[in-house]
């Protein structure tokens, strides 16, 4: 039944992404963005959440885009994606040199972590993965809160007005799916002089965290949207 029902969303997404795309041919969804560039601290915390890249404490860089879900008039909220890639060295723990990680504006608590909210503001907005990743230990969800500066909007021009050339700081937390989050890192990312938005694509399918694995039912639920994603314009 489980796998019925999460194909059956797959679909839906798949069918919704197809429609949306005669419009938008090149970014179904978060169509602007800003590119960021910096770096992930992951803490000495003693916590274990059974993903090795968040048990492990250590520093990468990273490379991130952050943008406007539905594309809405800058006056108007909207759900705010980050996507975040993380390097990792060749000798790493990571199948691959780079994992990609998607957050989304979500709520914090149960069940607000599973819903999709629009924000005027990035400041105050908790970012979330909603779908969990499979650890060692069971599932495990990632989220991000801004530290610093306060006041950043979701406007991207906006945003990019308000940072600057300053540093946008975020912690990094995971929880269980209905337990406490637990601070484990810090995200810093800035806007470097070529900040305007490029074609650069990010799949949490392809790329997965490192040391976690993917749940087949979310995988049927992402993967159909996320090839249609992938196709450039006029592919069949």
């Amino acid at each position: 039944m489980a796998r019925i029902f999460s194909s059956a969303i797959g679909t839906g997404f798949e069918v919704l992404f197809r429609g949306i795309k005669q419009v938008r041919r090149n970014r179904p969804i978060h169509t602007r963005g800003l590119r960021l560039e910096g770096h992930v601290v992951v803490h000495a915390h003693g916590l274990r959440s059974g993903i090795s890249w968040i048990d492990a404490p250590g520093r990468s860089p990273a490379t991130a885009r952050i943008s406007r879900s539905a594309g809405t008039p800058d006056r108007l909220p909207d759900v705010i994606g980050l996507a975040l890639r993380l390097h990792h060295p060749e000798s790493g723990p990571a199948p691959s040199t780079f994992s990609d990680v998607l957050l989304s504006s979500t709520g914090w608590s149960v069940p607000g972590r599973y819903l999709l909210l629009p924000r005027l503001s990035v400041s105050r907005a908790p970012l979330g993965t909603m779908m969990p990743y499979r650890g060692d230990d069971g599932p495990v969800l990632l989220g991000a809160r801004t530290v610093g500066p306060a006041g950043l909007p979701s406007s991207l021009p906006a945003f990019r007005r308000s940072l600057g050339s300053s540093s946008w700081h975020l912690g990094l937390y995971f929880a269980t799916p209905r337990g406490p989050w637990q601070h484990f890192g810090t995200l810093t990312l800035t806007l470097g002089p070529a900040a305007e938005d490029t074609d650069l694509r990010f799949d949490a399918v392809l790329h997965p965290l490192a040391g976690a694995r993917t749940y087949e039912w979310a995988r049927r639920v992402r993967e159909p949207s996320y090839a249609l994603s992938r196709r450039a314009p006029g592919d069949a």
